[in-house]
């Protein structure tokens, strides 16, 4: 196989991987602020539920997590899977993962924040909805773009995992490559496109946190 069509090849399963990750950060960073205000709750129930998932996100592998999404409804509910199923239940996997991990990071955020600003601006009229938006949340995150950057960069190399249930993202591709033409050469080249994909999200991460500055 020439190597332009190699390359070729190994794009169209990146487009995928740049979906994936897109779509994941899409769906699991609001969700993770919800998971992380219900972790916050008042209400016990809520509290024990949120805590309950959190625990079983972070303490099973994302790879099982993919599997239970995928067949899931098949063997429980007897409903027959399309293969158009496949790319969303990758999705669906990954954002209920990245959720618990990202609530968990917001949760430490916002817990930091010191008790004088709340009371401070409910001195000054604010209600606890304008306290959260406009003042807490803004600074919470500032303080937890380096925490959320080792998650996304974790993410890019987690779609990977993909593979599992037959969804073609790159590293499928650069694995069919290898097989059919017996070189390292597609790992190889899939390697720097991994490398590449997280340079430019540190970096722009990096340029966020910069631009975030003025929260200190």
């Amino acid at each position: 196989m020439r190597f332009s069509v190699m390359l070729s090849k190994l794009g169209e399963g990146m487009v995928t991987s740049v979906l994936i990750f897109t779509l994941t950060l899409l769906f699991s960073l609001p969700l993770g602020l919800i998971v992380a205000l219900a972790r916050m709750s008042k209400n016990g129930l809520l509290r024990s539920f949120t805590r309950i998932y959190i625990s079983v996100m972070r303490g099973t592998p994302l790879m099982l997590q993919l599997l239970v999404v995928y067949f899931g409804p098949y063997y429980l509910l007897g409903i027959p899977l399309s293969s158009g199923y496949r790319f969303w239940a990758v999705i669906i996997a990954f954002s209920v993962n990245y959720a618990a991990y990202f609530a968990e990071i917001y949760r430490g955020g916002i817990e930091s924040m010191p008790a004088g600003q709340y009371e401070a601006a409910r001195v000054l009229g604010y209600s606890e909805t304008q306290i959260f938006l406009k003042i807490i949340l803004p600074q919470v995150i500032k303080r937890i773009i380096p925490s959320i950057t080792n998650e996304v960069i974790t993410l890019i190399k987690d779609t990977s995992l993909a593979f599992s249930i037959a969804v073609t993202e790159m590293f499928t591709v650069a694995k069919a490559i290898a097989s059919s033409e017996k070189t390292m050469v597609s790992y190889a080249a899939a390697g720097v496109f991994y490398y590449v994909f997280n340079f430019i999200v540190a970096f722009v991460m990096e340029t966020i946190e910069k631009k975030l500055n003025y929260y200190r």
